[in-house]
């Protein structure tokens, strides 16, 4: 059960649940890309350096590998959901981190989107609380404009 249900009071509902757009392996993404190319290029220029090939592919791919599994493992335990009268962003697997802000609390809700983030459709979601003093910011989260509009409507 995922932690904002767990925590929903009475009469209060999910409106919108954010998760974490892919581009969270980026990093992956890049090591798998430079590794296939330098081994293509090594498997073209030195076809009989066996060894160079093997370490290469061994190095990018353990790479690849361990950032993969880092990003898919922050992008299973983060959370972001936006109830009927709450704003909740947490990460939790053994400790807990958890943010919450009533909804009469949201004095603003902004979106940062870069060119990538416009085209991709990602973005950074912070919301500002009466006074300024408490914030939540969540970056790299999918569909920004829909979770946004999901505060400011009600």
């Amino acid at each position: 059960m995922s932690y904002a249900k767990s925590v929903l009071q009475p009469g209060e509902t999910i409106v919108a649940i954010g998760r974490l757009h892919w581009i969270i392996y980026r990093w992956a993404i890049l090591f798998l890309v430079i590794g296939v190319a330098l081994v293509w290029l090594e498997q073209f220029y030195w076809p009989d350096h066996d060894r160079l090939i093997a370490i290469s592919t061994l190095v990018f791919g353990a790479c690849f590998l361990a950032v993969f599994l880092y990003a898919w493992f922050i992008r299973w335990i983060t959370e972001f959901a936006v109830t009927t009268k709450r704003v909740i962003a947490s990460r939790i697997f053994i400790s807990r981190t958890t943010e919450e802000m009533s909804m009469d609390k949201v004095e603003t809700v902004d979106v940062d989107q870069s060119v990538l983030g416009r085209i991709l459709g990602y973005g950074t979601l912070r919301v500002t609380g009466t006074g300024g003093t408490n914030n939540i910011e969540q970056k790299f989260l999918a569909a920004p404009f829909e979770l946004r509009n999901a505060m400011i409507t009600k």
